[in-house]
């Protein structure tokens, strides 16, 4: 019995706030779903939130804005490289249009078959929007975007390694993901779903440099797999730590969905997550979250202190 269904979330770390919440909520039309705080550590950096108009698990991608605390890490092997959502298998052409007209420098590309717009985020971390085949979630509209166009949530990811192999188990041995082939270098995975079918891409990348691994503006922190319940999550947390990966995190409070992370043999930071009863309303009035700055109970203390270091930006 699979102990995944799909996507939960994708997190990346980037450069100004700013710029990329008008770039999620702006070019993209994506809805801003949560606005809160980095909960690890002391550096006061926002967590922002984006995905469909409910938060849906597998449509959020989350940013870490580290243009104040001026952080910023490397992008290389190793290390997940690609942000892939998915979009109307017609729409590719007007995604292609509309970011070229906002700078964003787009073209068409290939792989494995599957025919995608690739471009960049302002602080450079590579995006692809995927025509997504059967995809029944609904499109993400907004101004100048239709459902005919809108992006459906999270498509997959693409993760740079030295050794495909090693990867290769971990993703079907650990994780359970299918194996559907090899191009050129690279493989592709299929993550076990009820909805949309999730995709892990490895690419082989042995001659680039080993890319940051610390939460550092410019590269993509971790994608989170959904086990749906406390249950499935711990049980794969305990697979996971019987096949020698002991460096699984205990259960991590995220207000919103409780998390595990480990580290693959390839580098890439995997996250195990479920949402918790409530979910984005736990703080804000259920269907108007994600307007207002919001904290968790553990920072009511140092608010103000944390208010006065984050870098400020419009929404």
């Amino acid at each position: 019995m699979a102990l995944i269904d799909g996507y939960h979330h994708l997190t990346m770390s980037v450069d100004g706030a700013q710029e990329d919440f008008d770039f999620f909520t702006k070019t993209l039309g994506m809805k801003s779903v949560k606005k809160t705080v980095l909960f690890d550590g002391t550096t006061p950096v926002y967590h922002l939130y984006y995905g469909n108009a409910a938060g849906d698990a597998s449509t959020i991608v989350t940013t870490f804005p580290f243009r104040k605390p001026g952080i910023f890490g490397k992008r290389g092997t190793n290390q997940t490289k690609v942000i892939q959502l998915a979009v109307p298998p017609k729409s590719l052409d007007f995604w292609e249009d509309r970011l070229n007209k906002a700078g964003r420098n787009a073209k068409q590309i290939e792989r494995f078959g599957i025919k995608r717009v690739a471009f960049e985020h302002p602080c450079g971390i590579p995006i692809e929007l995927v025509a997504a085949e059967n995809d029944k979630r609904e499109s993400i509209t907004a101004d100048g975007i239709s459902a005919a166009h809108g992006i459906k949530g999270i498509y997959g990811v693409g993760i740079a390694v030295f050794d495909k192999t090693s990867m290769d188990d971990f993703l079907t041995i650990g994780l359970g993901l299918e194996k559907l082939g090899e191009e050129a270098s690279a493989l592709k995975f299929k993550l076990p779903a009820s909805g949309p079918m999730g995709s892990v891409e490895v690419l082989h990348e042995p001659n680039k440099p080993q890319g940051t691994w610390t939460l550092a503006g410019g590269t993509i922190h971790h994608l989170a797999l959904n086990t749906i319940n406390e249950e499935n999550q711990l049980k794969l947390k305990a697979h996971l730590e019987g096949l020698g990966f002991t460096d699984v995190s205990d259960q991590k409070d995220r207000n919103y969905f409780k998390s595990c992370y480990v580290r693959s043999p390839g580098g890439a930071l995997f996250e195990i997550a479920w949402s918790v009863e409530r979910g984005w309303a736990v703080d804000e009035p259920e269907g108007k979250t994600g307007q207002t700055l919001v904290f968790p109970p553990w920072f009511e203390d140092r608010k103000a202190e944390m208010v006065a270091g984050l870098e400020k930006f419009e929404w």
